[in-house]
């Protein structure tokens, strides 16, 4: 979640190679238990939407840096996605080796950062190239609306229009972001349903199998009195 201001290196590297990029900012990786809790389904809601694309890479909390050589020019986004890299595992994301920045960002904003998330950020993300930046107050106390989007176009960011049932579009995704009771979720208007995560999805088919189960277990029972019942002559 935290961010370093761009500002010159105390020395000149004369090769970049040899430059170590710290792979923590040394930050929490969240404010509260919630905000922990609510990065982490998100990750996992997009990570098992996103699971049989080859070429779609979705992390969060992992330190990346935007200018070659400038160790301070780093950011730690809540949430990102980025197209057409590859699934690897990353120990850091670098911008120039990666040969782009991430398509999608998102921030789960705290009392600490919601200022930096609507200003810093939002700056920063729109100068590095990120298509689309949302943000999300798990707590429901700090940003001006609890749910926000922002759109590149060109150059600057522009206000992502709120659909009529609430929710708002990412084209980047194409998945609509809502708010329910007391979390995000996300609808996939081309599958018509709601993303689960698989740990979700694992519950779910539990759930699922269990009911079967008991209507099976019924339905024998059913049988086995209607067997036991003796006929009635005429």
């Amino acid at each position: 979640m935290g961010i370093e201001n761009t500002r010159p290196l105390p020395y000149a590297p004369t090769d970049t190679a040899d430059i170590d990029y710290p792979e923590s900012d040394g930050l929490p990786m969240a404010e509260t238990d919630l905000h922990i809790d609510e990065i982490y389904r998100m990750r996992q809601i997009l990570k098992a939407h996103f699971a049989e694309k080859t070429d779609v890479y979705v992390s969060g909390n992992i330190m990346m840096y935007y200018e070659e050589g400038d160790i301070q020019s780093s950011v730690s986004p809540d949430i990102l996605v980025s197209f057409g890299i590859g699934k690897k595992r990353r120990r850091t994301y670098k911008t120039w080796q990666e040969g782009k920045s991430p398509d999608f960002v998102m921030e789960f904003s705290s009392r600490r950062t919601w200022r930096d998330d609507l200003d810093i950020k939002k700056e920063l993300y729109a100068r590095i190239g990120i298509s689309e930046y949302f943000l999300y107050d798990a707590e429901r106390r700090y940003l001006p609306s609890y749910l926000m989007g922002y759109r590149l176009d060109d150059g600057k960011y522009v206000d992502i229009p709120q659909n009529p049932d609430g929710g708002f579009f990412s084209e980047t995704l194409n998945l609509t972001f809502h708010l329910h009771d007391d979390t995000l979720d996300i609808y996939d208007p081309t599958a018509e349903q709601w993303l689960l995560s698989a740990e979700e999805k694992a519950e779910q088919e539990a759930e699922a199998r269990q009911k079967a189960e008991e209507e099976v277990e019924k339905l024998q029972e059913e049988l086995k009195r209607l067997q036991n019942t003796p006929t009635q002559s005429t």
